[in-house]
């Protein structure tokens, strides 16, 4: 449990952060390390203890020292505005009140120089405030900087009036009240004041930013004629890349680009836009590589970069260049996923000597790259260019037997599909929804819906999700609500572009798409045969996150499918996962169940599950959408008191009525993507929510639970879109076990065959049906209720009394049977 500082231990970390702030003259590279070791500290209580304290300290000291304070408080709140670590909100929170606390002191009358900057540096934390309401946020800035140039004039202060004009600019172009066209005027003649102390010859660098910033405000500004507007962007772009060059300033240089590739995509020259966002995409994928900081960054810059790829889509399609459109939707899609497995994958996908070899070149590049983040390079051109050979030989080989990334054709990972699969890969844009249809010919059409049809979706993805915290209304609703999914997506439109002898599909989602049962969907709903996509190819219909991903677990051959790992109702309170894993344990010749008390995560870690060909985990799920990292199978042992206070989040889950959870004694994904499976052929989570992706990642948006397991090894992952039913999900595991023990040498391609056939006969069984069913499994059945509380047995008791009440089809809702997945091989 988290133990909470005392607000004395806030005043001590203040007083020493602002002492060394005032030894170092604020430099980050002294400052920034006390910040880390304090992480836990910068939060709400450190904001409200800095305007306490100084507010006192600074009433009570002599003038001089007063002034001293402040100015160590305002360069301590420059530090935590831009600080990379923690909380972000927190940070500009504590920058803002230690602006607002050093104005008592730098005051216009007293000290108007130290009032400007403090002002100016006031405005740009508003403006980059996540809390509050953004509107009144920019209203403070664009107020903060309009104070400041009061002083700073441009005979007095030039320097100092150019960067509060183009700070004052910036704001208006984002300003949410008043008139768009007025403010986009207003922030185009800042831009313009700013140009006259920005020059080209006397700085060029912010000359080369406000360049181009204005031609993004005049690539949105209504006033005038647009096609002059445009016009003048593209100049300034073109002004701006004059000194954002690639190897002076990679990032700028792609910002600039993207912008410029903008403006000519508005002016429909899709030819000069296709080639300017090919140059910007191969800056931003040589920038990735250049990160060497953490994986994290390069997380987030990817996010920042999505809507260049989406963009690059866009002009693809209008030049006709279809399979260029599909390989760049690739490019924007789990390039984290794709690296780590290739990575894990490298030495069985590869050939020894080409594993020695990719290795070199991986451990030369590294060194290269640290050396120019670092100013170590002698010479930092040459190098980058060495480093880019590197590159294209590294790709080349490796291309050679995987082509994966930035090297990733789709021609050669369509010839890998057989003559009867089909696949349809979604990519949703700013206007429009796209659907790839990929014929086993290798011939791709794309369907493109109106802009209507996005706004259609985007409300349908509202209400369900509306519902999804109203069980009753959303699990009632849920056959209705997917026939309307299916209207909004047309799937019987993009259906048409099928061939008929295909009899499997393979469907990769995106973003919230994940979320939906798209095998459920119905199909000729206006047919008196109406059924559902699934029913359509009996082969069954499987997911993956990309194409790349499916090339990557395509080639983990796991013939062996005889041993089983399973965790069994480690919370004791699933009435039926008792009866779910033991009919599933006969099945195999050799099995390791860890029941109840027993499935521990010190058992699991002891369990050497690299061993196993099968992982069975019937237990309880969470997905955290917030933090994908902490979402987890819930294990024995790690129930913890409900009434301890103010639990941390980070470590601990609560799920309501009582229950809450150790993080730490649970398999959470973080500790999944640790794991080793490599003889495992398929893991199943048979419990709730395990399918959610973090559907708000637009990069990267395969996060979740599967991912770890695909990532850990196994080549097929079964899991859940929401909080299944007990009883029905032990119906359905134990069918889709049998039909796969049914199937001959488990071929690639069975899991899915099996969870379809399964889905089938739980959708469409009669009551008649079950009474055999119960009867087949009779022995069973009565061992399990013999281990059940008194409480237990009688809720079973009105769990079957309730089944027979559905008649004729108890199963037949779609949350009964369609909640399951099968994502990979």
């Amino acid at each position: 449990m988290k133990i909470y500082t005392s607000e004395e231990e806030y005043i001590n970390l203040l007083e020493q952060v602002l002492e060394v702030t005032a030894d170092s003259r604020g430099n980050p590279q002294v400052v920034y390390p006390l910040l880390e070791n304090n992480r836990d500290k910068l939060d709400d209580v450190l904001e409200k203890t800095l305007r306490r304290w100084a507010t006192n300290r600074l009433r009570e000291a002599q003038a001089d020292v007063a002034k001293s304070i402040a100015g160590d408080i305002v360069n301590f709140s420059n530090l935590i505005q831009q600080f990379p670590l923690g909380d972000k909100a927190s940070n500009m929170e504590i920058a803002i009140t230690g602006y607002e606390v050093a104005l008592t002191v730098h005051t216009q009358q007293a000290f108007p120089e130290d009032w400007a900057t403090t002002q100016n540096n006031l405005g740009l934390a508003y403006s980059n405030r996540i809390r509050g309401e953004r509107a009144q946020n920019l209203e403070q800035a664009i107020a903060a900087y309009q104070d400041a140039l009061s002083v700073y004039t441009f005979e007095a202060f030039p320097y100092e009036w150019a960067r509060t004009q183009n700070n004052l600019a910036n704001a208006y172009s984002q300003r949410i009240r008043g008139e768009q066209a007025q403010n986009l005027e207003q922030a185009i003649t800042a831009y313009q004041q700013s140009l006259n102390v920005y020059t080209f010859d006397a700085f060029p660098y912010e000359w080369a930013t406000t360049q181009n910033n204005l031609a993004i405000a005049y690539s949105y500004t209504i006033i005038g004629e647009g096609a002059q507007n445009l016009e003048q962007a593209i100049t300034a772009y073109q002004d701006a890349l004059k000194v954002y060059t690639f190897d002076a300033f990679p990032q700028n240089h792609a910002g600039s680009l993207f912008g410029l590739g903008i403006a000519y995509q508005n002016t429909n020259d899709f030819t000069l836009a296709y080639n300017t966002f090919k140059s910007a995409i191969a800056t931003v994928e040589s920038l990735r590589e250049e990160i060497v900081s953490s994986e994290e960054s390069k997380r987030k810059q990817a996010e920042e970069w999505n809507k260049l790829y989406s963009r690059m889509v866009e002009v693809c399609l209008e030049l006709d260049k279809i399979t260029e459109a599909i390989e760049y939707v690739e490019r924007s899609k789990t390039r984290y996923l794709v690296e780590q497995i290739l990575i894990r994958d490298r030495k069985t996908i590869f050939p020894a000597d080409v594993v020695t070899q990719l290795e070199r070149y991986r451990d030369e590049i590294a060194t290269g790259q640290d050396q120019i983040q670092n100013g170590k390079a002698e010479n930092p051109k040459v190098l980058a260019q060495r480093l880019q050979q590197l590159r294209q030989q590294r790709n080349e080989l490796q291309n050679r037997y995987l082509p994966v990334g930035y090297g990733f054709k789709f021609d050669s990972f369509q010839a890998r599909f057989d003559e009867c699969t089909a696949m349809i890969e979604w990519f949703i844009l700013d206007e429009k929804i796209l659907a790839f249809i990929i014929k086993p010919t290798g011939e791709v059409t794309v369907w493109q819906s109106q802009p209507e049809d996005l706004q259609a979706l985007i409300d349908w993805v509202n209400q369900y999700l509306q519902n999804y915290g109203q069980k009753d209304q959303w699990q009632n609703s849920l056959g209705e609500e997917l026939k309307k999914l299916a209207s909004i997506l047309h799937i019987d439109g993009i259906l048409t572009q099928i061939p008929n002898h295909c009899d499997k599909l393979i469907l990769i989602p995106h973003r919230f798409l994940h979320l939906f049962p798209l095998h459920a969907l119905p199909v000729n709903q206006h047919s008196e045969n109406s059924r559902c996509l699934v029913d359509l190819f009996p082969r069954g219909v499987s997911y993956a996150p990309s194409c790349q991903i499916l090339q990557q677990v395509q080639k983990r051959d796991r013939p062996n499918f005889q041993s089983l790992f399973a965790i069994q109702n480690p919370t004791e309170d699933l009435n039926y996962t008792d009866l779910e894993v033991q009919v599933i344990q006969s099945y195999f010749n050799t099995s390791n169940v860890l029941k109840k008390t027993a499935a521990t995560l010190t058992a699991i870690n002891n369990s050497d599950l690299n061993t196993y060909h099968c992982a069975h985990f019937s237990c309880h799920g969470y997905f955290n959408l917030t933090n994908p990292g902490k979402s987890a199978l819930i294990l024995a042992n790690a129930s913890v008191a409900d009434a301890l206070p103010k639990l941390n989040a980070e470590s601990y889950l609560s799920l309501g009525l009582g229950k809450t959870y150790d993080l730490e004694e649970c398999l959470t994904l973080d500790k999944i993507f640790g794991l080793k499976l490599e003889k495992c052929r398929l893991v199943t989570l048979s419990a709730c929510e395990t399918g959610l992706i973090d559907f708000n990642n637009i990069s990267d948006e395969y996060i979740g639970l599967p991912s770890g397991f695909l990532l850990a090894g196994s080549p097929s992952v079964v899991s859940s879109l929401w909080k299944v039913n007990d009883l029905s999900t032990s119906f359905l595991m134990i069918k889709f076990y049998e039909n796969l023990f049914k199937l001959d040498n488990l071929e690639a391609g069975n899991v899915a065959i099996a969870l379809k056939q399964a889905q089938t006969w739980l959708r469409n069984l009669t009551i008649e049906e079950l009474k055999r069913f119960k009867e087949e499994h009779k022995p069973e059945i009565k061992k399990v209720l013999a281990q059940l509380r008194k409480g237990q047995r009688k809720i079973v008791k009105e769990s079957w009394k309730r089944i027979k009440e559905r008649q004729p089809l108890p199963f037949a809702n779609p949350y009964y049977w369609a909640g399951f997945t099968a994502s990979g091989r």
